[in-house]
Protein backbone atom coordinates (compact mmCIF):
# COMPACT_ATOMS: atom_id res chain seq x y z
CA UNK A 1 0.00 0.00 0.00
CA UNK A 2 1.31 3.43 -1.22
CA UNK A 3 1.28 6.60 1.58
CA UNK A 4 0.71 9.49 0.87
CA UNK A 5 2.05 11.98 3.12
CA UNK A 6 0.08 14.60 4.91
CA UNK A 7 2.25 17.59 3.40
CA UNK A 8 2.31 16.09 0.20
CA UNK A 9 -1.60 15.32 0.11
CA UNK A 10 -2.20 18.86 1.70
CA UNK A 11 -0.04 20.79 -1.24
CA UNK A 12 -2.18 18.54 -3.80
CA UNK A 13 -5.67 19.98 -2.26
CA UNK A 14 -4.50 23.55 -1.86
CA UNK A 15 -3.38 23.53 -5.69
CA UNK A 16 -6.86 22.55 -6.48
CA UNK A 17 -8.70 25.86 -4.96
CA UNK A 18 -7.94 28.16 -8.08
CA UNK A 19 -10.23 25.20 -10.31
CA UNK A 20 -12.35 24.31 -8.08
CA UNK A 21 -13.33 28.61 -7.20
CA UNK A 22 -13.38 29.41 -11.17
CA UNK A 23 -15.77 26.07 -11.37
CA UNK A 24 -13.02 24.13 -14.44
CA UNK A 25 -13.46 21.38 -11.94
CA UNK A 26 -15.81 20.31 -9.80
CA UNK A 27 -15.31 18.03 -6.46
CA UNK A 28 -17.50 15.99 -5.16
CA UNK A 29 -17.22 13.76 -1.90
CA UNK A 30 -18.75 10.76 -0.68
CA UNK A 31 -19.59 11.24 3.40
CA UNK A 32 -20.91 8.58 6.19
CA UNK A 33 -21.37 9.62 9.56
CA UNK A 34 -19.28 13.22 9.18
CA UNK A 35 -16.27 11.40 7.11
CA UNK A 36 -15.44 11.79 3.62
CA UNK A 37 -14.89 8.13 2.50
CA UNK A 38 -15.13 8.89 -1.26
CA UNK A 39 -14.80 11.58 -3.72
CA UNK A 40 -14.15 12.33 -7.56
CA UNK A 41 -13.58 15.33 -9.63
CA UNK A 42 -14.85 16.26 -13.14
CA UNK A 43 -12.18 18.53 -14.95
CA UNK A 44 -14.34 20.32 -17.15
CA UNK A 45 -12.84 21.35 -21.24
CA UNK A 46 -12.75 24.75 -21.55
CA UNK A 47 -11.69 24.46 -25.08
CA UNK A 48 -13.97 25.60 -27.93
CA UNK A 49 -14.15 22.73 -29.83
CA UNK A 50 -15.30 20.80 -27.18
CA UNK A 51 -17.99 22.01 -24.51
CA UNK A 52 -19.36 18.46 -24.23
CA UNK A 53 -16.51 17.00 -22.57
CA UNK A 54 -15.26 16.58 -19.09
CA UNK A 55 -12.24 14.12 -17.56
CA UNK A 56 -13.50 12.33 -14.74
CA UNK A 57 -9.99 12.03 -12.09
CA UNK A 58 -8.75 11.06 -8.87
CA UNK A 59 -12.08 9.02 -7.91
CA UNK A 60 -11.93 6.88 -4.61
CA UNK A 61 -13.36 5.11 -2.19
CA UNK A 62 -11.89 4.46 1.38
CA UNK A 63 -11.01 0.72 2.02
CA UNK A 64 -13.66 0.57 4.75
CA UNK A 65 -16.40 1.55 2.36
CA UNK A 66 -15.71 -0.10 -0.83
CA UNK A 67 -18.24 -3.24 -1.47
CA UNK A 68 -20.78 -1.35 -0.04
CA UNK A 69 -22.25 0.78 -3.23
CA UNK A 70 -20.18 3.79 -2.45
CA UNK A 71 -18.34 4.22 -5.77
CA UNK A 72 -20.91 3.69 -7.59
CA UNK A 73 -23.71 6.42 -5.93
CA UNK A 74 -20.44 9.01 -6.34
CA UNK A 75 -20.06 8.06 -10.05
CA UNK A 76 -24.21 7.89 -10.83
CA UNK A 77 -23.62 11.75 -9.12
CA UNK A 78 -20.13 12.86 -11.54
CA UNK A 79 -22.55 11.43 -14.45
CA UNK A 80 -25.53 13.79 -13.21
CA UNK A 81 -23.46 16.58 -12.46
CA UNK A 82 -21.82 16.09 -15.89
CA UNK A 83 -24.79 16.72 -17.68
CA UNK A 84 -26.27 19.39 -15.48
CA UNK A 85 -23.08 20.87 -17.15
CA UNK A 86 -23.96 19.87 -20.68
CA UNK A 87 -21.32 17.36 -20.54
CA UNK A 88 -22.41 14.27 -22.37
CA UNK A 89 -18.49 12.63 -23.13
CA UNK A 90 -16.55 11.63 -19.94
CA UNK A 91 -12.77 9.83 -20.12
CA UNK A 92 -10.71 8.55 -17.61
CA UNK A 93 -7.32 6.85 -17.04
CA UNK A 94 -6.95 4.03 -14.33
CA UNK A 95 -4.42 1.51 -13.78
CA UNK A 96 -4.60 -1.66 -16.50
CA UNK A 97 -6.43 -4.79 -15.44
CA UNK A 98 -6.81 -3.91 -12.04
CA UNK A 99 -9.98 -3.78 -9.96
CA UNK A 100 -11.09 -0.14 -10.84
CA UNK A 101 -10.39 -0.78 -14.56
CA UNK A 102 -12.90 -3.47 -14.26
CA UNK A 103 -15.43 -1.75 -12.33
CA UNK A 104 -15.44 1.16 -14.75
CA UNK A 105 -16.14 -1.62 -17.34
CA UNK A 106 -19.54 -2.57 -15.01
CA UNK A 107 -20.23 1.06 -15.13
CA UNK A 108 -20.92 1.31 -18.89
CA UNK A 109 -16.91 2.53 -19.92
CA UNK A 110 -15.58 1.88 -22.90
CA UNK A 111 -11.41 0.90 -23.47
CA UNK A 112 -9.88 3.14 -26.07
CA UNK A 113 -6.45 1.63 -25.05
CA UNK A 114 -3.32 0.92 -23.05
CA UNK A 115 -0.77 2.76 -22.04
CA UNK A 116 2.52 1.32 -21.32
CA UNK A 117 4.43 2.66 -18.35
CA UNK A 118 2.16 5.49 -17.65
CA UNK A 119 3.01 5.71 -13.89
CA UNK A 120 5.95 5.21 -12.05
CA UNK A 121 5.42 3.73 -8.27
CA UNK A 122 7.44 4.61 -5.21
CA UNK A 123 9.89 1.78 -6.10
CA UNK A 124 10.56 2.92 -9.81
CA UNK A 125 8.24 0.36 -10.94
CA UNK A 126 6.00 1.14 -13.45
CA UNK A 127 2.72 0.58 -14.91
CA UNK A 128 -0.06 0.50 -17.44
CA UNK A 129 -2.65 2.39 -17.29
CA UNK A 130 -5.72 2.43 -19.31
CA UNK A 131 -7.99 4.95 -21.31
CA UNK A 132 -11.96 4.69 -21.11
CA UNK A 133 -14.99 6.69 -21.78
CA UNK A 134 -18.30 6.98 -21.55
CA UNK A 135 -21.03 8.86 -23.91
CA UNK A 136 -23.90 9.76 -21.57
CA UNK A 137 -26.22 10.61 -24.30
CA UNK A 138 -26.20 6.67 -25.13
CA UNK A 139 -28.16 6.41 -21.69
CA UNK A 140 -30.70 9.17 -22.89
Amino acid sequence: MTVIELETARAYWISLLPELRSGRRILLVADYEDSAVGSAQLALSRRGNSPHRAEVEKVFVSRVARGRGVGTALMNAVHDVALQHGRTLLTLNTRYNEPAHHWYKTLGYQEVGVIPGWTIGPQGERYDHITLYKDLKAGL
